[in-house]
């Protein structure tokens, strides 16, 4: 395994982040394919010995018992200094909004949950999981200082964001006195590269590290063309991200197919050890151990720059897809809250 440092801050993380997304009891309402807390730990352990040391996961994800599994997995297979613990809150509720509950108690209510749920007494990154239109960024930012003053975080990231929204965020906690973000966990994989157009070039820039989910597109860029898993078939939302362009998709899927062929590795090697010239620490999701283990071996190759090219050459813009395509407002006159609070409309803007 190879380190890095995450960003401007003094956190050293593996070059793959294992996404513990899959981990958890499924419920109503959650998703159908996630793994039991015994099976969920054997990846864990696995991802350990391995020298994963960075392991993302979110209070949004099977009501928390992500969290939980891999709080009990860490505490019993590595030493709490030696892993870097990322996990993400969501934006406050309409009940929360209507009864008047501020963007700082929210945040410091999430925190405390989440850190109950894993068992520890911080986090070592704390990620804002979309951006919440209806909290002004102020209160956000002034939260996130909050737990970071009292101990329970210590560096901040974002998720699901504009350039522009980071950007502005980053400004404002630099003028405020508030801890900047030090990471960005985009959509970003060889089939969805629209990061490229802004995000990524900011982040080079500014030193911001880029984690981006979603690595193999949910598993399409590890399997040939044609080949079914449960998750393809069961994943909803992977669906929704993906199923609108699976023809142009299918022809850089092919590509790297050939090389992998060539080179004799797997698709998931091929794949990530694109997305890793590009990127800090891919978030890496694994639900059986063969997917770590591939995830593992990408460190080892090194594509050419005929072969970079090669996957490239074949891509097309993308509409926005996933939680950006949700969380977003409904047209360009929908009012915005800025960072004082105030309500603008586009055109006639008070920042």
């Amino acid at each position: 395994m190879k380190y890095t440092k995450l960003g401007k801050s003094d956190l050293t993380v593996s070059r793959i982040c294992m996404g513990c997304m899959g981990f958890g009891a499924a419920g109503e309402g959650q998703h159908s394919w996630t793994l039991d807390e015994e099976h969920s730990r054997e990846i864990i352990k696995r991802g350990i010995e391995l020298g994963v040391n960075f392991y993302d996961t979110a209070i949004a994800y099977q009501s928390g018992t992500s969290e939980q599994y891999v709080g009990r997995a860490l505490k019993d297979f590595a030493k709490r200094d030696e892993m870097v613990v990322a996990t993400k809150f969501l934006p406050r509720t309409q009940e929360e909004i209507e009864a008047g509950v501020s963007g700082q108690q929210h945040i410091e209510k999430m925190i405390d949950k989440s850190l109950q749920n894993l068992g520890m007494d911080y986090v070592d990154l704390y990620i804002y999981h979309m951006w919440d239109y209806q909290t002004p960024i102020y209160d956000i930012l002034e939260g996130l200082s909050n737990v970071v003053k009292a101990g329970k975080v210590r560096y901040i990231g974002i998720s699901n964001c504009y350039a522009w929204q980071l950007a502005k965020a980053n400004a404002l906690a630099e003028k405020e006195g508030f801890p900047q973000f030090v990471s960005i966990q985009g959509h970003y994989n060889l089939i969805f590269r629209e990061e490229e157009r802004e995000m990524a070039p900011f982040c080079y820039e500014e030193d911001i590290a880029l984690t981006p989910y979603s690595a193999l597109a949910s598993g399409r860029l590890s399997r040939k063309p044609g080949e079914d898993s449960k998750r393809l078939q069961q994943d909803s939302y992977a669906k929704f991200k993906y199923d609108a362009t699976k023809e142009q998709d299918e022809v850089i899927i092919r590509r790297v197919q050939e090389i992998t062929e060539k080179r004799d590795v797997t698709m998931t090697e091929v794949s990530l050890a694109w997305l890793l010239t590009k990127v800090t620490s891919p978030v890496v999701g694994a639900t059986k151990l063969h997917h770590i283990e591939g995830a593992a071996k990408a460190m080892e190759l090194e594509l050419t720059e005929d072969e970079i090219h090669y996957l490239e050459e074949p891509y097309v813009p993308h509409v926005l897809a996933g939680v950006m395509a949700q969380n977003k407002p409904e047209s360009a006159k929908e009012k915005h809250v800025w960072s004082n609070g105030t309500s603008t409309v586009p055109g006639n803007q008070k920042i």
